[in-house]
């Protein structure tokens, strides 16, 4: 079977090193995690398969994560929506949530992940949302409407620059540029 490395040929490892803010090890170490998600009969097949949301979600990192399912999401770039991962969405996820990417880059797909609809601001229901994924789903520990309304209500106030009801990418880009922890804090570490 051989080391980690041996299903991954060099040109392409090559070229996910200079495509990914990962080093070699890391990338290797990916291809092992993913594949290890994959049946032993499969394993020499891990760059041809895409992985469903479920199984990705099998990682102690996504598992843990309250936003695990919609991280899926955002890197899939699969048609059907399901938040499935290839090898290479995988990579990019992980490329994304490493240390050595841009805090622009970060802000750009946390954004990505809040915007829970997809159309590009952030709203009344993608904040709730938000908050509930953060808070928890429980009933001891989700807010009151009337404490999710002030909640909301505070973030917009201190982020909705334009006064327009909603957070685009560039007012969601001015409030992260001002918490220098942001980019140590948006990442994955495998």
């Amino acid at each position: 079977m051989g080391g980690s490395g041996s299903h991954l040929p060099r040109d392409l490892l090559s070229e996910y090193q200079e495509l990914t803010f990962l080093s070699k090890q890391e990338i290797l170490l990916a291809h092992r995690r993913f594949s290890e998600l994959l049946p032993k009969e499969e394993r020499d097949r891990a760059l041809l398969t895409r992985l469903p949301r479920r199984t990705m979600l099998l990682l102690p990192e996504l598992r843990a994560n309250p936003f695990g399912a919609r991280i899926c999401q955002v890197f899939s770039t699969a048609a059907d929506g399901e938040g499935g991962l290839s090898f290479e969405d995988f990579l990019d996820l992980l490329s994304v949530f490493s240390e050595a990417a841009s805090a622009e880059l970060k802000s750009h797909y946390a954004f990505r992940i809040f915007d829970f609809d997809d159309d590009g601001t952030l709203d009344k229901k993608d904040l709730e949302q938000l908050v509930n994924c953060l808070t928890g789903e429980g009933e001891h520990s989700r807010l009151s409407p009337v404490e999710m309304e002030q909640l909301i209500q505070n973030i917009l106030e201190e982020s909705d620059i334009d006064k327009d009801g909603t957070i685009n990418l560039s007012e969601f880009q001015h409030i992260i540029s001002r918490s220098p922890d942001f980019p140590s804090s948006f990442k994955i570490v495998l």
